[in-house]
Formats: structure tokens, sequence, C-alpha cells
């Protein structure tokens, strides 16, 4: 049997950054998304999962899309911001975010739609009528793996921005170019100082004679 396809193997300078931070150049990806308000409980992030997991299962009734291969759904991802766009860790309840989960590329718009009205049908109570897909296009960023808690975060974000400084970038970080997690380990079934998650940090190229 071949093996499944693996993002997070394939494509290991988006998922597996080291500890240090480095600068990437994210391509556009498709992703199915939801947005949500205040300190997410997990309801939100079900639908973005369970739109996933029925396109992913959808050989088992012989309606796969076109173009279908055998794979491991990716990690879940979330961005995250403020509406004055200065994002703070520790302020709860004004968080405003999308959880994400990346799609293989046969999936369309097309099987989206299909995948949503089959997950309607099948799963009633589970509302998905705010799941979207989308093409996320984040260009130029600064990533790293950082280890622990959420709540030390701001470590390692830290250690970002001085990269940052160091190589004439600037944090882009904002309304329209948010804070970026990508979540690597379940928080149910990983102790926090075990948990490993992906910052990322859009960034923008310094101008000569700009000040950082």
């Amino acid at each position: 049997m071949s093996e499944k396809f693996d993002f997070k193997k394939q494509y290991r300078d988006l998922y597996m950054p080291g500890e240090i931070p480095r600068q990437i150049e994210v391509p556009p990806m498709n992703f199915i998304c939801v947005d949500g308000a205040g300190d997410p409980n997990g309801s939100e992030y079900e639908k973005a999962v369970g739109i996933t997991f029925t396109i992913k299962m959808s050989k088992m009734s012989g309606a796969q899309p076109a173009g279908y291969f055998e794979y491991v759904v990716p990690p879940l991802e979330g961005l995250w911001w403020y509406e004055d766009g200065a994002f703070d860790f520790h302020r709860r309840d004004n968080w405003l975010w999308t959880s994400m989960i990346r799609q293989p590329d046969f999936v369309t718009p097309e099987v989206f739609e299909w995948a949503v009205h089959t997950c309607r049908k099948k799963k009633p109570e589970l509302d998905v009528s705010k799941a979207r897909f989308e093409t996320f296009t984040e260009g130029l960023c600064v990533q790293i793996l950082h280890r622990g808690p959420y709540a030390t975060e701001p470590q390692s974000v830290e250690l970002m921005r001085q990269f940052m400084e160091q190589n004439q970038l600037k944090d882009a970080t904002g309304l329209l170019r948010k804070h970026h997690e990508i979540y690597l380990s379940d928080p149910r079934k990983t102790a926090p100082d075990k948990l490993r998650t992906v910052l990322r940090h859009p960034a923008e190229r310094n101008s000569p004679g700009n000040d950082l």
C-alpha cells in the first residue's frame, strides 16, 4: 500500500521550521475557513474539520473528486487579530480569528459546495453555514517553531521581531496580514510544555533609509 501524502513531510519548510526564526516565501494555498470572535470554545473549529473529513472520506461512497489521492489531513491553523490591528495575547475577549485547514489541490469551490451539502445531510446538528473556501496568499513571512504552552508564545514572537530587525525586515502583522499559528500538537492529548506550534508573522522588506 502506498504511503498517504503528508503535507507536513512534503512541505517541511512550511510546517517543520526550527526554533530559530527564518524567512520564508509562502505560496498560495486553498483552505476551508471559519471566522469567529472572542475566546474560541472549539465548536467553531468543528465546522471546518467536519467539511474537511467529508471530503477526505468521499472515497468510501465512491463520490471522490477528480484527481483525489490518499492524504493525511493537514494540521489546524489559525489567524488572529484585533480590530485596531494590535494583537494582544492576554486580551482574549477581544480576539478576532479565522480557523482554517489546508486542502489538496483537487478541492475546488465546486467540491467544497458538494461537501457542505453532504455534511448538512449527514450531520444536521453541525451548522456549516459560516464555512467558506478561500485561496490564501501569504507571501513573505518570518516563522519559528514554538515549544511549550500558548501563554509563552510572546517569547518566540520577540525572537521573530529581533530577526526582522537584524535582516532589514518589518513586521507587517495587522488587520490585513495577521498573526498566524499552525497547531502541530493536539492540546487535548499533549502536556502544555510539550506543545509544538508554528508561529508565522507577515513581513515587509525595509525600504532604504527607513527606520524599523
